[in-house]
C-alpha cells in the first residue's frame, strides 16, 4: 500500500517556530540555474559596476527565468536562457537609467564601434559589394553603417517607417552576404 504525501495541516504560528519545514525537492533544471547564478551575477556586475544593482538585477533574472525553464533541458540551454534573460534585464536597467527606449539603447551600442583606419583592400571590397546591390539596399547600408545614422534618421532620410527600414536593412545585409567577389 503506497501512501501519497499529503499537505501538512495548518499549524499556528507559535508551533512553526523552531521546526524545520521540508520543502519539495527542486528540479534538476532549477538546480542548474541556481548554480549558474554566480556567473550571471559576475556578468551583470561587470556591466553595472555596483554590487547592490548587480544583486537586484541577478534576482530579477532568477525570478523571470527559473519558472520558465523546461524540465529536462541541457545545462547549456539553461545557461543560454539565463544569459539572454540577463541581457534583457540589463537592457531594461540601462534604458531606465539613461532615459532611452531599449531599441534606441541597442542601436546606440551597435553604432559605438571604435574608429580606426581601414585598409584600402577592405574599403575596395565594401565598394564592390555595395555596387552590386540595388539602390535602396545600398542607400540603407551606407546611411546605417558608413554614415552612422540611427534607424529613425534613415527612415526620415528615405521617407519611410522605422519598421520598413529594419526589414530593408535585414534584406540588404542578406543580399550583401550573397555577393561574390572576384579575387
Amino acid at each position: 500500500m503506497t501512501s501519497e504525501p499529503r499537505p501538512p495541516d495548518p499549524v499556528p504560528d507559535e508551533a512553526v517556530q523552531g521546526q524545520v519545514v521540508e520543502l519539495p525537492a527542486a528540479s534538476r533544471v532549477a538546480d542548474i540555474a541556481i548554480d549558474e547564478l554566480e556567473m550571471i551575477y559576475a556578468f551583470i556586475y561587470s556591466r553595472v559596476g555596483n554590487r547592490a544593482d548587480a544583486e537586484d538585477l541577478t534576482q530579477q533574472v532568477a525570478m523571470k527565468a527559473i519558472p520558465r525553464l523546461r524540465q529536462g533541458s541541457p545545462a547549456s540551454a539553461v545557461r543560454g536562457y539565463l544569459f539572454a534573460t540577463a541581457r534583457s534585464v540589463l537592457g531594461g536597467f540601462w534604458s531606465t537609467r539613461l532615459g532611452l527606449s531599449e531599441s534606441e539603447l541597442h542601436e546606440d551600442l551597435a553604432m559605438a564601434m571604435p574608429q580606426s583606419g581601414y585598409s584600402e583592400e577592405s574599403v575596395e571590397r565594401v565598394r564592390q559589394v555595395l555596387e552590386q546591390l540595388s539602390d535602396n539596399y545600398r542607400r540603407v547600408l551606407e546611411l546605417r553603417f558608413l554614415h552612422g545614422y540611427s534607424l529613425k534618421e534613415v527612415a526620415a532620410e528615405m521617407r519611410s517607417t522605422v519598421g520598413a527600414v529594419k526589414v530593408m536593412q535585414l534584406r540588404a545585409l542578406r543580399a550583401a552576404a550573397k555577393v561574390r567577389l572576384d579575387g
